[in-house]
């Protein structure tokens, strides 16, 4: 099969630049042949995920961004915040590729039998630099979709699936029986409902709209708590007395939802304790920190005694810990659900110039619950 592959194509690029600002665009690059090992994949869907936005937008102020160039070739500038350039010094004046993950066609494949393999195959990879019309990888790196299935199925096949996978794993691993969950309507939160019914882990869902608590419990949520409600603490109490929950993953990040948590959690340990302790109860309880939906600082009121702590938790390095054997058995498990558990659903389809249109970035930046956009590079 031979499929005709362009000598140049489209790539996005961030650039900080050392005036103080962000500047998007799109560049023409070299397509690559692929290496003996690699294939080279016309990329045809990518997400927009949380954990692009800080190398895409760098925390920049996107309600102030200015775009210049033609509508085939945007390019936005937005500025950074004060003292932004400090914390972004390594990346200065270079214009790196964005996009963690994406799925596609292998139009071209390496000498090697396992590249050759997936020649005119779907497949789905986390590469880094996704957001281009082509890219060259590993061919060990590609999650083949099942025959007739589209890009789109299999554009978030890694980042989601493998957090949720990886959030129950840590809850087994660290000895915890149940588990917290902030931002719970996201397409995350929604994969995580259905994995933990599947696995039967207790699951205490948060978040902070009406609507959200609907969508979560038509998915068949038990626990669902609202942070906005005037009764959430009494509530969040008794799912986690119902459910003894200890381990929470706070996308939030900053204010004091963290700090609700452990005082709930210490609560309902307190519920069954027999005596009166200054230190508070023995059951250890544990928040992680995997997003920043909310930059404000990280609020802790200490009422929840001492058995307790707050971290960080990245999906990568958690991944690297558990060795290639769990690894395999996670991708084989998403591949097999891909479009049951793991099933993304997506609010908005953009093109690769799509991408730097006011009306995107002023949306995708904001990082809505419940919006998400797939970006689809052989749009125009």
């Amino acid at each position: 099969m031979t499929i005709d592959v362009p000598d140049n194509a489209l790539q996005l690029r961030s650039l900080v630049t050392s005036q103080g600002t962000i500047e998007l665009s799109l560049q023409e690059i070299p397509v690559p042949a692929p290496t003996a090992d690699q294939v080279l994949l016309r990329v045809e869907a990518s997400p927009i995920n949380p954990s692009d936005l800080g190398l895409l937008l760098a925390g920049a102020d996107m309600a102030s961004a200015v775009v210049t160039g033609t509508p085939e070739r945007p390019v936005v500038t937005a500025p950074l915040a004060d003292g932004a350039l400090r914390v972004l010094s390594a990346r200065v004046d270079q214009s790196l590729p964005v996009g963690n993950e994406g799925a596609g066609t292998v139009v071209a494949a390496g000498s090697s039998p396992a590249a050759q393999a997936l020649l005119a195959r779907t497949v789905s990879v986390a590469g880094g630099a996704m957001y281009s019309e082509y890219r060259a990888v590993d061919a060990s790196a590609c999650l083949v979709l099942p025959a007739g299935s589209p890009a789109r199925d299999g554009a978030s096949a890694f980042v989601n699936p493998l957090t949720a996978l990886g959030m129950v794993e840590t809850m087994r691993r660290e000895g915890h029986s149940g588990l917290v969950h902030t931002a719970a309507a996201s397409n995350l939160g929604q994969m995580l409902v259905k994995l933990c019914l599947e696995d039967g882990v207790p699951l205490v869902n948060i978040v902070r709209k009406p609507e959200q608590e609907e969508i979560l419990r038509s998915l068949g949520a038990t626990y669902v708590g609202n942070s906005a409600a005037p009764k959430f603490m009494g509530d969040l109490i008794e799912m986690l007395k119902a459910t003894s929950a200890t381990l929470a993953f706070d996308a939030t990040g900053g204010g004091k939802l963290a700090s609700q948590i452990l005082t709930s959690m210490e609560a309902a340990a307190n519920a069954t304790a027999t005596e009166y302790s200054r230190y508070g109860s023995n059951t250890h309880k544990q928040v992680y920190i995997y997003g920043g939906l909310d930059p404000n600082p990280t609020v802790l009121t200490r009422s929840f005694g001492f058995a307790w702590g707050v971290g960080g938790w990245l999906l990568t390095p958690f991944l690297q810990s558990i060795g290639p054997e769990k690894f395999g058995e996670f991708r084989a498990r998403v591949a097999a659900e891909l479009t049951t558990t793991f099933a993304s659903s997506y609010t908005s389809e953009v093109s690769l110039a799509g991408v730097l249109e006011p009306g995107a970035f002023t949306s995708y930046a904001t990082q809505a619950t419940g919006m998400k956009f797939l970006v689809s590079p052989s749009l125009r």
